[in-house]
């Protein structure tokens, strides 16, 4: 059985059959580190950020176990390994680990503190446990050749890995740090703009400076562009050179090397995991070598002038966090104060060696982008030189002030470390017009339909139909109300207009499509502006009896499309929706009974989403036939109260976006300043429209509760009901909804 046969001989060779299987795994898992890190690479050039965060390949459990995996065949002590390609894809193995490290080591900020030293802990031992493996193969002689090569790499392996450490024992001093002076440059603009409508332009200007606050303190942004990371670069473009060179050698000097004859028990793989490995670290060099390269950019923004001395400082939020350990009293519990007192000295001593090579990496690496700088820096001179000249030569037709003088100064808006005054000077020449990109994004991605919807509102009127969908005159099913939110009455009324809408195909095509457009808006509008969670199980119900509406034209399991095609009066259709929903309340309300027959009090906020579905259907059904009088042109008052509602909604849009770039954590900031850019983009013709509908006496936060528009209109307007006629008295528009006293009736 198995490997043995009835004489007790081992076969040996059946245990080595399944390795061609695990070597293609190993490439399978190699080739999805390189996705990941091509797919970070694209992100970057695609986006402008050639500091290239690392979005897919962060330093997480998946990527430590795909890695785990990837570099199987380095830690392979006893598999024989005779040829070039065998040997090749060993030292391939060791440079890959190497270049995941420094590619990843941004991902370190966009964690939180126990999460990033745990998965600095799993890092930190599988690579540990690489560099052992590796000594013994070439002790016992698996890895004969390239082992010079090996050992350099091995060390870079090293220096890396205490440079990913030791970044991350100053990732949560900056990220305090940064907070602070985030907090402390917008409290301003909190007082000012968060609470008040604020202008298109004046927002898209709040939303730049946003942007440039959150860009400059993003965490994967300040350790990309820390020297230890931009060191790290150059560490792993010399790793990348040591593999390049290797190959080189081995393909053009075959005789050069003594290899093995045989085969190894990968087979073929070991090609593939060659191949896939080398492609992943060409891949997976481009990012910290940019990263390298664009911090000798900034560094040296006046071309030639470098100060040593200041080149040389080692900054406090370095050893920040190590000086405040110190500082901290033990929390074990020894009794002995003999052994406490050597406890507390043991910790400080260990403090004291970490804080020592804390400076020393840090020196290390500001000395190699100094080094880099002089090189470097006679290049940018010469581009320098070049550009002024073009400029000079052009200057006659580019007038008097160019565009780049005439854009606003952003400049006190970049938040940066100590030593780093020259990244202010670098972002107002390359990142500021980040905004302009993702507000043109959102103009190609405007909700169309949505735009169409909002147009039959009638905003020059306040949206009146707010106030006209709801009467005070229906009497309530219930001793209590429930509180209106903005989406559960557009959900009811749009479910109405399919029960009527038998000749009205396209229309209600379009209004069902406008609608799924508006209510991504109201649903983001609802989430900042709930406090309270008040509406919680109203905005439930509304979503949930709109998902049926969508994709069944269904209302609490009635038939809408069926109902239209009955041939039925609207009347008639209202009459039965209303008698529909009264029924489904009172058995929903049977089920709240306890086992003595009493009905449980629940708060009206907190009923069940049949009951609140079923209470606003009722409603606005009797209103309408409260109201109603012209039944061949409800479906048109139907679609216009829609319009109403969501367009006073989408009044709350500006202040939304403003709110949600106060309000966001500082691993989260940048992309929620980006989508709300973004979003400003795809609403800024709706912004025009709704705009012109927002009632004097209403302040921006009462702007977010319907029932306080619905308030104010009470105020102002007499009991009307809806005429729509082709005579002159209703305007002989179609969409027009005129208001009457309940004396004056259009005929029946």
């Amino acid at each position: 059985m198995g490997g043995c046969d009835g004489n007790g001989n081992l076969h040996e060779e059946k245990f080595s059959a399944p390795m061609p299987w695990i070597g293609m795994y190993v490439a399978a898992a190699s080739f999805a580190c390189l996705i990941a890190m091509a797919a970070d690479v694209v992100l970057g050039f695609r986006y402008h950020k050639l500091w290239f965060p690392s979005k897919f390949f962060s330093i997480n459990a998946t990527t430590l176990t795909l890695l785990g995996v990837a570099i199987k065949l380095s830690v392979d002590l006893n598999t024989p390994m005779p040829n070039n390609h065998d040997q090749l894809a060993k030292l391939s193995s060791s440079v890959f680990i190497c270049t995941a490290m420094s590619n990843s080591m941004p991902s370190l900020g966009a964690m939180e503190n126990e999460e990033m030293f745990m998965n600095v802990i799993a890092l930190g031992i599988l690579v540990i446990t690489l560099i052992v493996n590796i000594c013994i193969q070439i002790a016992t002689g698996a890895i004969f050749v390239f082992w010079n090569e090996h050992v350099a790499i091995m060390f870079i392996m090293f220096v890396l890995l205490t440079m990913l450490i030791f970044s991350a024992i100053a990732v949560p001093t900056t990220k305090n740090y940064l907070e602070k002076k985030y907090n402390n440059r917008h409290q301003l603009a909190l007082k000012e703009g968060a609470n008040q409508i604020m202008k298109a332009e004046k927002l898209r200007e709040a939303l730049t400076k946003h942007w440039v606050m959150a860009h400059t303190c993003s965490p994967q942004f300040v350790m990309g562009r820390s020297v230890i990371c931009t060191a790290s670069g150059a560490f792993c473009l010399l790793s990348t050179m040591f593999l390049a060179e290797v190959m080189l050698r081995t393909l053009v000097m075959t005789s050069s090397f003594k290899f093995c004859s045989g085969e190894s028990d990968y087979k073929l793989t070991t090609t593939l995991i060659l191949f896939t490995q080398a492609v992943a670290v060409g891949v997976g060099t481009i990012a910290p070598a940019f990263r390298w390269f664009m911090a000798i950019n900034f560094k040296c923004p006046k071309r030639g002038s470098i100060s040593v001395k200041k080149e040389f400082e080692i900054e406090k939020y370095w050893i920040q966090g190590l000086l405040e350990l110190k500082k901290q009293p033990l929390t074990l519990r020894i009794k002995s104060r003999h052994y406490r007192k050597l406890a507390y000295e043991a910790r400080n001593m260990l403090v004291d060696i970490c804080i020592a090579m804390q400076k020393g990496i840090v020196l290390v690496s500001k000395a190699i982008r100094f080094i880099s700088i002089l090189f470097v820096s006679r290049i940018y001179l010469c581009c320098d030189i070049f550009k002024e000249w073009k400029i000079k030569k052009f200057e006659c037709n580019t007038g008097p002030q160019s565009e780049q003088n005439q854009r606003p100064d952003f400049s006190s808006y970049v938040l940066f470390l100590e030593g780093e005054k020259a990244l202010v000077e670098f972002m107002m020449r390359t990142n500021c017009n980040a905004t302009e990109y993702w507000l043109q994004k959102g103009r190609k991605e405007e909700p169309e339909n949505l735009l169409k919807l909002l147009q039959k509102s009638t905003f020059s009127q306040s949206f009146k139909g707010l106030a006209e969908f709801d009467s005070d005159q229906v009497p309530s099913l219930d001793s209590e109300e429930p509180p209106n939110c903005w989406a559960l009455p557009v959900v009811t009324l749009t479910s109405i207009a399919l029960a009527l809408s038998s000749n009205n195909t396209c229309s209600i095509e379009m209004l069902v499509d406008g609608l799924n457009q508006g209510l991504v808006y109201i649903n983001a509008i609802e989430d900042h502006l709930d406090h309270k969670s008040d509406f919680t199980y109203t905005r439930k119900a509304a979503n949930i009896v709109w998902l049926q509406v969508d994709l069944y034209h269904t209302w609490l399991d009635v038939d809408l499309k069926n109902l239209s095609l009955l041939g039925k009066s609207p009347r008639e259709v209202l009459k039965e929706l209303a008698e529909t929903s009264k029924s489904r309340f009172e058995e929903s309300k049977r089920k709240r009974r306890d086992k003595f027959g009493c009905v449980m009090d629940v708060s009206p906020s907190k009923w069940s989403v049949k009951e609140l579905a079923s209470n606003s259907m009722h409603r606005i059904c009797q209103t309408l036939l409260l109201n109603q009088t012209c039944d061949d042109r409800l479906f048109e008052a139907l679609v216009v109260m829609i319009s109403d509602i969501v367009g006073a909604c989408l009044t709350n849009s500006q202040r939304v976006i403003a709110m949600k770039c106060f309000n966001s954590k500082i691993e989260e900031r940048e992309a929620t300043v980006r989508h709300a850019v973004h979003t400003l983009g795809k609403t800024e013709r709706i912004l025009e429209i709704v705009n012109k509908g927002i009632p004097p006496d209403l302040d921006p936060q009462q702007m977010g509760c319907i029932d306080e528009w619905r308030l104010s209109h009470k105020r102002k307007m007499i009991p009307s009901t809806f005429c729509f006629s082709s005579d002159s008295e209703c305007d002989g528009s179609p969409l027009l909804v005129k208001v009457i006293s309940p004396q004056h009736k259009c005929g029946v």
